[in-house]
């Protein structure tokens, strides 16, 4: 019956308003002659019921990721807001808001009795609606919209109201008179309200529309603003720029029939032309600023994963769009730039399909991150043109990033430093021309029977230069990269003394961040899949003497009230790896780097090792001084195999017929640490007391090994990590194959 007879829906509700208006206080709304008794005590009740007190939050406002100096990076809004004290706000905002929203602002106290009656019988009698909100019952209408909406609430109270909804509001209103000046509640309207789309409070307003703050708000430009809160969408300026005009010369005429105005200005204003000057302010990766999308995307990750910041990722995220965030970050936008520059320069993106680099770099002894770098353009979907992906290369999976990128020779220092573990010297000679391992037994301390056995299938390892199948130094065949050379060494130490050491440095398959597995042997010439920042710090714990650090992405994080979250400390282990170790393997290290990678061109201490996979589908350089630590990859992000070889390649203005990482990641590296160097410092690396020599010559070494497996179970706890020559040496494709080749670059 009352859904079918509309007259008596809106007699109804007269006389429900009435009873409200009666309640709300004899005199001050109605004449009490209007009201029933008996509906005058049933406003009562109703009002007894309702709470008193408006539940306020924080304004929902951007949170901004910000690099390690505090420069943007990032913004990330529901609601772009920036609140502001209404002495900030154009005294022409302020009457154009109260000339069309509520001329009886400054008498009433918090509902207007005759606004409302008389919207009340327009609606009895009328097809049309009418509204008789103040400012007051609006902002109490806001503040609970912005309740709702920081603690992920469905929003009732907006829309179309019912009458309890609007009966708490009136309450409510009058309970806010009594507790704010009339400034105080303007102030807290204007900061609060919608203008368009997300667009919320004065001050986005007027920076969006007119690029400029609210405190510098013409007369017309007040006028546009305040006629768009009655319906943001219908009347935005940009899309319906009659409406909005239309809207404006309301504004306009209330102005100055108030008395805010004179007639010349008014007429001056109406006869304008609305001028926008649209500056919408970005929100989310896809907008940080260029070059830097794939570090926010890493920093995004890391705040949705972490339950500092709600319970759940979809809590996680609200508080990040709406709780005014400012996370001050670990990265170096000098760095940054420089990096994605070199890496954009050396591998132009889009030049062949689904060839890319990256540069990642971390602080020694923090594990700060200063670069997070890569060729490719951030898109985000299914339909990505060639150079666009959303795939962050330098991270892990569980991060951003895919399966990782198989290591090839750079994980041979590790292995050299499980073989100076052993009680050995890169002095030492080791067989290299053994080429068959069918059926051998590798020493495995943590395996069951203590070995790794090479099954029927066997194991023929090759060298990419041909003569390097016989006996030499450790130190030699590591400067060169000889794959025979580093199984030989493995072979006559531990392979689970070398995982020993790989775990102290921190290196996980990028896919499921498992360690290396020692049962199966071809790990050690790099068949596992690893991301580069995972490297960058494994290589950091030879940079600096021993210490790992975890990666570290975020210094601190504070919310919009002052509240400093938990973050992530500096998180290291010193002696992690054994820093004499160190000084010997750094001997090697650091000759392979300047003389093969650097070439005179960088004239300060590093060291590092180069790698290649099997097809030349991934190469690296990972190098160090005594402050950075930074991984440089190019390759082929969309597979290891033939298909996707870099061989036969123009990149960069330069022809590849070998794609190894002493010819593409190292140079790539030495541009990026001519501006990297010399910021952070490059003192020399502490120097080794034992026997030393060039490890670039032949020659020379003693006979302590020839592949007797005469050190077989070595435990070697003195850790170790080391960094890697890039001689575009590749291992086993398959982590799970046995049969590598490899290119020992």
């Amino acid at each position: 019956m009352l859904k079918n007879n509309p007259v008596l829906t809106k007699l109804l509700a007269f006389f429900g308003i009435s009873a409200l208006l009666g309640a709300l206080g004899a005199g001050m709304l109605l004449p009490a002659g209007m009201l029933a008794g008996a509906a005058s005590q049933v406003g009562t009740e109703m009002l007894d019921q309702l709470p008193a007190e408006l539940n306020e939050e924080p304004l929902s406002i951007p949170s901004v990721i910000l690099d390690q100096d505090g420069q943007e990076i990032a913004t990330f809004y529901a609601e772009d807001r920036t609140p502001v004290d209404l002495e900030d706000i154009s005294q022409h905002m302020i009457d154009a808001i109260i000339a069309i929203e509520d001329e009886r602002f400054y008498d009433h106290a918090g509902v207007d009795g005759q606004g409302l009656a008389r919207a009340v019988v327009h609606n009895v009698t009328s097809d049309t609606q009418q509204g008789a909100s103040t400012l007051t019952q609006q902002y109490v209408n806001n503040v609970l919209v912005n309740y709702q909406n920081l603690n992920g609430l469905r929003t009732t109270v907006s829309g179309t109201k019912q009458i309890p909804d609007k009966i708490r509001e009136m309450k409510l209103a009058v309970a806010i008179e009594k507790e704010m000046s009339k400034d105080e509640i303007l102030e807290g309207y204007l900061n609060i309200v919608l203008f368009s789309g997300r667009t919320y409070g004065v001050e986005s307003a007027a920076r969006y529309f007119f690029n400029k703050s609210a405190a510098e708000l013409t007369i017309p430009e007040s006028a546009l603003l305040a006629g768009l809160v009655q319906s943001p969408n219908a009347l935005n300026p940009e899309n319906n720029p009659e409406s909005a005009t239309h809207r404006r010369n309301l504004v306009l005429g209330n102005m100055r029939n108030q008395g805010f105005i004179t007639e010349e200005e008014y007429e001056e204003a109406v006869a304008s032309e609305i001028k926008l000057d649209m500056n919408p302010l970005p929100s989310g990766c896809y907008y940080a600023k260029d070059g830097f999308e794939y570090f926010c995307d890493y920093i995004q990750r890391l705040i949705l994963a972490d339950p500092a910041f709600g319970p759940d990722r979809e809590s996680r995220q609200r508080m990040l769009d709406r709780s005014g965030l400012e996370i001050t970050t670990t990265l170096d936008s000098d760095l940054q730039k420089a990096a994605v520059e070199t890496a954009r320069r050396n591998v132009p993106a889009g030049e062949n399909e689904g060839i890319g680099s990256s540069i990642v770099t971390v602080q020694q002894n923090t594990g700060n991150i200063k670069t997070m770098a890569q060729n490719t353009k951030y898109e985000v979907g299914e339909d990505l043109g060639n150079g666009e992906t959303s795939l962050n290369f330098n991270v892990d999976k569980d991060w951003g990033g895919g399966q990782g990128f198989q290591l090839g020779s750079t994980l041979k220092p590790f292995v050299a430093m499980a073989w100076i573990g052993s009680g050995k010297s890169m002095r030492d000679r080791v067989d290299a021309s053994r080429n068959n391992y069918d059926g051998a037994r590798f020493p495995a301390y943590c395996l069951p029977g203590g070995h790794a056995r090479i099954g029927s299938d066997g194991w023929r390892p090759k060298n990419a230069i041909a003569d390097m199948h016989k006996p030499m130094r450790m130190d030699y065949g590591l400067y060169w990269s000889i794959n025979t050379a580093t199984i030989a060494a493995a072979y006559n130490t531990d392979l689970c003394a070398i995982t020993d050491i790989t775990d102290a440095a921190g290196i996980t398959d990028a896919e499921n961040n498992e360690g290396l597995d020692p049962s199966n042997p071809s790990f050690v010439l790099g068949a596992y899949n690893v991301s580069p920042l995972t490297m960058a710090s494994a290589y950091s714990t030879l940079g600096s003497g021993g210490t790992y650090c975890e990666p570290r992405a975020i210094e601190s994080i504070v919310d919009a009230d002052g509240n400093e979250y938990t973050v992530p400390p500096i998180q290291c282990s010193p002696g992690a790896l054994n820093p004499e170790n160190i000084k010997e393997l750094n001997n090697t290290l650091t000759a392979l780097a300047s003389k093969r990678i650097s070439q005179g061109e960088l004239d300060f201490p590093i060291a590092g090792k180069t790698g290649t996979n099997n097809f030349e589908s991934s190469t690296w350089f990972i190098g160090y001084t005594s402050e950075l630590s930074t991984a440089s990859w190019v390759g082929n992000y969309l597979g290891n195999g033939p298909d996707y070889t870099l061989k036969g390649k123009n990149i960069g203005g330069r022809y590849f017929q070998d794609a190894w990482g002493s010819l593409i990641a190292g140079p790539m590296w030495v541009d990026f640490m001519k501006v990297a160097g010399p910021k952070y410092g490059t003192d020399a690396f502490p120097k080794f007391d034992g026997p030393t020599g060039d490890p670039s010559q032949y020659g020379g070494g003693s006979s302590s090994s020839s592949n007797s497996n005469s050190n077989s179970n070595s435990n070697s706890n003195s850790d170790s990590g080391s960094n890697s020559d890039s001689s575009d040496e590749s291992s086993n494709n398959d982590s799970d194959d046995s049969d590598s080749s490899g290119n020992d670059d």
